[in-house]
């Protein structure tokens, strides 16, 4: 295990290492939040494809090919066709806004008032999905040093915490690059052959398995709709997921670099599933369908290849965390914090919040390792998490961009009725049922229509400005200064 350890030891090293280089970029808040809006193709693909696969999808994800075959991609599966409609429908409009975060959005598109509670329930969705992928490190950290939960927890959350605090989007999006290619290598290249060899190949495995277990349906059309309920319409109105769209240089990276990260998804969801399946073949009687990833890695993989492929599950997992973090911070500092003191800021004084912005994600860094270290299941948490955005959130959301009559008061019933309506079913039908987010949505849509329609339109004005924006002919919405663009 000498040459493995060593694999993830420089690994580690260089994730911190270009956290210390980003922190010479990120000196102005657009620098620091949205990586200066240069992103080009390549690194736009690459880190958008590395926040959404995380540790979920990774580990997760083969843990569903092992218990349902490769119907167990559809999780996975239904994140990149939730990327691909966002890249194909929406992202150029998003860019074109330059704006930080969705509440900010919400509020140029209905006239204000709608950031705080927003805010809040985007932060809430943020904080889970970075506490999801932080519990994660102590599963992969017991199978590299047979570590202590906690402590484990504590060792992978501060490396994300002080790579992201030092650079902020520009040390995220270097990390994430290589975090991507690692990926790529570890579970495409390496683990997906070996673990199909290893179970004698597909031939061997539809023979030893039940038909089932090749059945694109098989884990259930009310489950495939449910994904794509939560995660389809997820991938639309995340602010993890729009950050990033915000650092594209142009419409036409930020819709075709999305388009190639959300085909990429697509593969990976496959990959993953065959790799389960190839484990259900080698390991029949797990105890638990979600250590089926680290067993086949620990078990079948040569010393530096195992090495390689656990680093890539902690890559999986460190770019989801790190996107989802900064994310919470950035809402936590803009949408809620600033907003609550009253800070009116001027224009051009975006040099001194980079501080601000710093210290928030410390402190938000801070209270994900603590919730971390107080959780247990990682689903139960992911589940709140795409509940609450989703139940609250989509609607007033693809209602500003699609539906001219809805107005704030309508937006504000929207996200109170989803949110209070989710939270409460949760508590009634229990947090991983499908109930909640099925009715707190439809809750939030008629709270939407219904209160939109009995209040006054949107001032004129109020759209006239909104469609220059989204046209990117307003003020603030100029194109960024002549720099290099990042490839």
């Amino acid at each position: 295990m000498a040459v493995d350890y060593t694999v993830i030891a420089v690994y580690l090293a260089g994730m911190l290492a270009m956290g210390w280089w980003g922190m010479r970029r990120a000196r102005s808040k657009s620098e620091f939040l949205v990586a200066g809006r240069r992103l080009g193709p390549v690194m736009y693909s690459g880190t958008m494809a590395a926040i959404v696969l995380g540790g979920a999808s990774t580990i997760g994800g083969v843990g569903l090919g092992y218990r349902y075959g490769l119907s167990g991609a559809w999780m996975v599966f239904t994140i990149g066709l939730g990327l691909l409609a966002l890249s194909v429908f929406f992202s150029a409009r998003i860019a074109r806004l330059r704006v930080y975060t969705v509440s900010e959005m919400l509020d140029l598109r209905y006239g204000g008032r709608a950031g705080v509670i927003s805010g809040v329930v985007m932060w809430a969705y943020t904080l889970m999905l970075a506490v999801t992928s932080t519990i994660a490190y102590a599963t992969i950290f017991d199978v590299l040093f047979d570590m202590d939960r906690t402590l484990a927890i504590v060792l992978g959350g501060s490396i994300v915490v002080a790579y992201s605090t030092l650079g902020g989007m520009w040390s995220i999006t270097l990390t994430d690059m290589v975090q991507f290619v690692v990926k790529t290598i570890g579970v495409l290249l390496l683990l997906l052959p070996i673990a199909v060899v290893k179970a004698g190949g597909f031939g061997e495995m539809r023979a030893k398995l039940p038909t089932a277990y090749f059945d694109p349906l098989g884990i259930g059309g009310e489950t495939i709709f449910t994904y794509v309920l939560i995660y389809t319409f997820g991938m639309l109105i995340g602010q993890d997921i729009w950050q990033r769209v915000f650092t594209a240089r142009g419409d036409r990276t930020a819709k075709w670099g999305g388009t190639v990260a959300g085909t990429y998804c697509l593969v990976y969801a496959l990959a993953g599933a065959v790799i389960g399946t190839a484990a259900k073949v080698l390991y029949p009687d797990l105890a638990s369908a979600d250590t089926a990833f680290a067993t086949i890695v620990k078990d079948e993989l040569p010393v530096g290849v195992r090495g390689l492929v656990l680093a890539a599950a902690l890559a999986a997992v460190m770019s989801t965390s790190s996107g989802a973090l900064i994310a919470c911070a950035t809402v936590a500092n803009n949408d809620i914090w600033s907003r609550l003191r009253g800070l009116v800021r001027p224009e051009g004084a975006e040099r001194d919040e980079v501080r601000g912005n710093r210290l928030f994600i410390l402190v938000m860094g801070v209270a994900v390792i603590v919730t971390a270290i107080a959780l247990n299941n990682v689903v139960e948490a992911l589940t709140v998490a795409y509940n609450l955005l989703v139940g609250g959130l989509l609607v007033p959301i693809l209602g500003g961009l699609l539906w001219r009559r809805g107005t704030v008061q309508g937006a504000l019933a929207s996200v109170v009725a989803g949110g209070l309506a989710v939270v409460g079913l949760m508590a009634g039908y229990g947090i991983l049922a499908n109930e909640p987010v099925y009715y707190g949505l439809l809750a939030s849509l008629a709270a939407y229509v219904v209160v939109s329609l009995a209040t006054p339109a949107t001032d004129p004005a109020v759209l006239a400005a909104w469609r220059e924006r989204l046209a990117g002919r307003a003020p603030g919405a100029a194109a960024a200064p002549p720099v290099p663009a990042a490839r």
